[in-house]
């Protein structure tokens, strides 16, 4: 049996892919996803959006 889980709302899910065009992000913003990462991930990149996931997360 599978529990109720209202946090699970705020679990950001971010679409890490080799494809960066404009509206390979759209698409992945469309599908509910909270941010698009193309590889070669750029660490700074990641931790900045990481960063603003989870201070949103914490906002509501």
């Amino acid at each position: 049996m599978v529990k109720s889980r209202p946090d699970a709302t705020k679990i950001p899910i971010i679409a890490l892919t080799a494809n960066a065009f404009d509206e390979d992000v759209q698409r992945s913003l469309q599908v509910g996803m909270n941010a698009h990462l193309s590889k070669p991930v750029e660490p700074e990149r990641l931790y900045q959006t990481l960063e603003e996931l989870i201070w949103e997360s914490e906002q509501t």
